[in-house]
């Protein structure tokens, strides 16, 4: 009797145990949703992108599929409470696939598995050419006869170890009914080879060993120069992912210690923090004094105090003291782990220009293939000679290869975001790259956006002590800068809150003994019928403080608004604050639509309004109050400094105080969107001039591959001419210089 469980029971345990691995592994959204990152190696073109997130999205319970070509990730999001069996469905499709590891910076094995076929491919190609040439230079019957046998020997490593990166990917597609660009490539240099070798067997004049080695050789040039791009790209993110400490020195209840991984740091832990170190997650710092080097959050190099009560953020520095932080969030959460998340998904975007590419490269394959087979039957009806027939066909095969069409957009987005995130902006996906470049119009929030949301309390000695006590503990529970600001200033409180409520784009109303205390708009505080009125501390409706504040521009608005009005593009302020704080800096930076005193809702409804008159808004704020606008907006843009909710909302997010990353990632999407219309008019431009050429019969095999290889070099350098450019607007530059500009009144909470 054997021990072991029947086989198709030991299956069912591996893909039970699979799947519990996927449901341990994924991330809790909310509302019964979960995320899981699964590696799939074997992705590497558009049709594989489309292949993987189709067959994904037809499991059960799958709800969203987005595949990043560079990492080779695939995240899928899923709702319920078993994860559902996408290794399984990986497998069916021809993709294996694992849980995701972060890169812990071990050497690329992809990078080194085509290094190693292109040094094989390039030394067979130049000995087979030198052969060549003295085979095209009358070599007699017997040198022609052993220089082709030797050229033979030469194209079969070259065919085997280097060309397999193509057999295996055609095979691939294949099997699993598809086709992708790897098809027509693997049928060309296999017929190449084998008609080179029927006619050396058979003695003949001609061989195209030196094409079918060739077109490997160039091809694995193009492929690895696109695969040292995307990992450019990656290295901005293993830089910050290098920035998060591996662990954490957590403070037990005891007056231990304990060094726990990053992964097993939990909200509400204490973790100590030396001179010199990482902060690890995000936190509130409850002991200690210091200096940050805050620099990766805000783009500042000068070091911030830091002090009990101070949010402090993962990755950011400790420079001079020992502190003592709270955790607030999980690593996977914290402000670090979102701007690798961004980072990563900056070409991961169904836009339209790559939903165009993949429809095209879609058909493109089949009409390659029915080009070459009717070029074939049409020589065989005109000459009655198969053998110039099959080599016309190869060259038709050969030339139209949809390899520049299928780099053309996705090789300018990787150059794109990298060079938005050396300017320190990210972007989520190349969909906000593209619908930036379209933006007519521009709407900005004003606090936190247009000014620095860092406002200062006026007239704080003319308020009750008590009042501004109660104002300054109930302050302490929202993120609000007016609120941040109140709480800072006020006096110490032995009250206690119960019942706390903070209202978007309103206010925070509480119960103090017994008594309903509201802090926030007049209007709202006090049931008044009134819009405006400033910030007001009131009790059962009763005002007891009022509230000024004054704020400085954001440097560098000056300067934005003026190049984004020098493009042509529509201005507009849409603010929660009160008409006279809005108009003072309407009128600062020349901007003359300006609406004050806005709901969230109304904000949304003023965009709404744009978009059915034909505009297309770039939306730019920062509060709580800000993300369902940011998310209606044609495309939208926020500070780092944004609320947590406002960050998710937008498609960009720029890690600076300067304003001027608004007309600089406008401007980088515009040279991007012509870089791609560029790219598709070489391709197609190419092809149109190639195709006929080579059916007519004057293109031999060889120059068809370097022709065709040429046309995929030629868009990538194209790319990146992205990265030499130089732009009108000059990130840090004089926007940097820009003192903040002369200071405003706030009288409301935006």
């Amino acid at each position: 009797m054997s021990c072991c469980p029947p086989a198709d029971l030991a299956v069912e345990a591996g893909r039970n145990a699979a799947r519990e691995e996927l449901r341990l592994a994924s991330r809790d959204l909310g509302g019964g949703l979960h995320q899981v990152d699964i590696a799939v190696p074997g992705v590497h073109c558009a049709s594989c992108i489309r292949t993987v997130e189709h067959g994904l999205r037809q499991v059960p319970s799958v709800e969203h599929v987005r595949v990043n070509l560079s990492t080779r990730r695939v995240s899928v999001n899923w709702r319920g409470a078993e994860a559902p069996a996408l290794l399984p469905a990986l497998d069916a499709l021809g993709f294996p696939g694992h849980l995701f590891e972060p890169d812990d910076g071990v050497r690329d094995p992809e990078l080194g598995r085509l290094i190693r076929a292109l040094a094989v491919a390039g030394f067979c190609a130049m000995n087979i050419m030198l052969l060549s040439v003295s085979v095209w230079s009358g070599a007699d019957a017997e040198t022609r006869f052993a220089f082709h046998w030797i050229s033979a020997a030469l194209a079969l490593p070259c065919m085997l170890y280097s060309g397999r990166i193509f057999y295996a990917s055609a095979w691939s597609a294949l099997r699993n009914g598809r086709t992708n660009m790897d098809v027509p490539i693997s049928i060309g240099i296999s017929l190449a080879f084998g008609l080179s070798l029927y006619d050396t067997i058979h003695n003949g004049r001609h061989a195209y060993f030196d094409a079918a080695t060739s077109l490997i050789f160039f091809l694995l040039i193009g492929r690895t120069l696109d695969h040292l791009m995307r990992e450019k790209a990656r290295a901005a993110v293993r830089g910050l992912v290098r920035l998060a400490p591996r662990g954490a020195t957590v403070l037990r209840g005891d007056g231990g210690r304990d060094y726990l991984p990053i992964a097993e740091v939990e909200p509400g832990m204490r973790i100590a923090l030396a001179a010199g170190d990482r902060v690890p997650v995000d936190g509130v710092i409850e002991e200690g004094v210091s200096d940050l080097d805050c620099a990766i959050a805000t783009g500042e190099s000068a070091p911030q105090r830091a002090e009990p009560g101070s949010a402090v953020r993962a990755g950011t520095l400790n420079l001079s003291g020992p502190l003592t932080l709270r955790v607030s969030v999980k690593a996977e959460q914290s402000f670090l782990a979102e701007m690798v998340r961004l980072m990563e998904a900056a070409e991961g975007g169904r836009a339209r220009y790559r939903r165009l590419a993949d429809r095209a490269a879609r058909l493109y394959s089949p009409v390659v293939h029915a080009t070459a087979f009717l070029t074939f039957l049409g020589w065989m009806a005109a000459t009655g000679d198969w053998h110039r027939a099959i080599t016309v066909a190869i060259a038709v095969l050969i030339i139209t290869c949809p390899c520049a069409l299928g780099l053309a957009v996705p090789i300018v987005q990787v150059v794109a975001a990298r060079r938005l995130f050396e300017n320190r902006i990210m972007v989520k996906d190349g969909s906000a790259l593209e619908r930036m470049a379209e933006i007519d119009t521009a709407v900005f929030d004003k606090t936190g956006t247009l000014t620095l949301g860092r406002p200062r309390l006026i007239g704080k000695d003319g308020i009750a002590p008590d009042a501004f006590a109660v104002a300054g503990l109930i302050a302490g529970r929202s993120n609000h800068p007016l609120s941040r600001t109140i709480a800072a200033d006020a006096p110490a409180s032995e009250f206690s809150l119960s019942d706390v409520v903070e209202r978007p784009g309103l206010g925070i109303e509480a119960c103090v003994g017994g008594k309903l205390y509201r802090l926030g708009r007049a209007g709202w505080a006090t049931d008044e019928a009134v819009r405006e009125g400033g910030t007001v501390l009131a009790r059962d409706g009763e005002v007891l403080a009022r509230f000024r504040f004054e704020d400085a521009l954001r440097p560098g608005a000056r300067a934005a608004v003026e190049t984004m009005r020098r493009k042509g593009l529509r201005l507009a302020v849409l603010s929660g604050d009160t008409r006279g704080a809005v108009a003072a800096v309407a009128q600062a930076l020349g901007i003359a639509e300006a609406a004050s005193g806005l709901l969230p809702a109304e904000k949304v409804e003023r965009l709404q309004a744009l978009a059915r008159d034909g505009r297309k808004a770039l939306m730019i704020g920062d509060g709580l109050n800000d993300a369902p606008a940011l998310a209606a907006a044609h495309v939208s843009m926020a500070p780092a400094s944004a609320a947590d909710i406002g960050r998710n909302a937008a498609d960009f997010v720029f890690l600076r105080d300067e304003l001027d990353a608004v007309p600089l990632a406008h401007e980088v999407s515009r040279a991007a969107g012509r870089l791609v219309r560029q790219n598709f008019a070489l391709a197609v431009i190419y092809n149109a001039i190639a195709l006929p050429i080579a059916i007519a019969g004057y293109v031999t095999p060889l120059i068809a591959a370097l022709a065709m290889s040429f046309s995929s070099i030629l868009v990538v350098a194209n790319a990146l001419r992205l990265r030499a450019a130089k732009p009108a607007v000059q990130a840090s530059g004089e926007a940097a210089k820009e003192t903040a500009g002369p200071v405003h009144r706030l009288e409301a909470a935006e």
